[in-house]
């Protein structure tokens, strides 16, 4: 089937094929005639390869707009490339923006974590904050799992914080275990 959406981390299932990918550009870098896309998806990156020879002018040019985390729906024939850190790569066939993204402000250099904390929702695409995100998830499933069959039932309860009032006279203890 021609132009079917994929996700990154099921390209391998369609190597040789046309599809399409929707994501946001992670990173670029340009070599001429070749110019190579990072592209994100949520599941992963793959590179995406821009050949001025094997596009429509229009296509080859459109890459100039361009920026960290613009939107783009990429069209593309799967090629198996033992270099890619993922095995495959994308040969771009169509490139079509949806939204061009700002100047983004998380750069390669050093941002102390009071400025990271305000830019959280930038902060977690991050490859390191990614992969500790989804670290904790697969605990957090896999301890939710083992209490499910083990017959366990999930209560969720008030939150108690260790921040004190006005005053200590207004805190109380809470016991645990006798």
């Amino acid at each position: 089937m021609r132009d079917r959406v994929v996700m990154v981390e099921n390209v391998g299932q369609h190597s040789g094929q046309e599809v399409r990918i929707c994501g946001w550009v992670y990173s670029k870098r340009s070599s001429g005639k070749i110019k190579f896309i990072l592209l994100r998806d949520g599941t992963g990156i793959i590179q995406c390869v821009l050949v001025k020879d094997e596009v429509d002018p229009e296509t080859f040019e459109r890459y100039n707009e361009l920026t960290q985390e613009t939107s783009v729906v990429i069209t593309g024939v799967i090629n198996e490339d033992a270099r890619a850190p993922i095995g495959f790569e994308m040969l771009v066939r169509g490139l079509e923006i949806v939204q061009v993204a700002e100047e983004y402000p998380i750069t390669p250099k050093e941002h102390s974590t009071a400025y990271l904390l305000d830019r959280r929702h930038l902060w977690i695409r991050s490859s390191k904050q990614n992969a500790v995100l989804r670290v904790r998830a697969e605990v957090i499933r896999a301890v939710r799992n083992f209490l499910d069959e083990e017959g366990f039932i999930l209560a969720d309860t008030p939150i108690f914080t260790p921040t004190s009032c006005e005053g200590t006279s207004t805190l109380f203890e809470t016991k645990y275990f006798d």
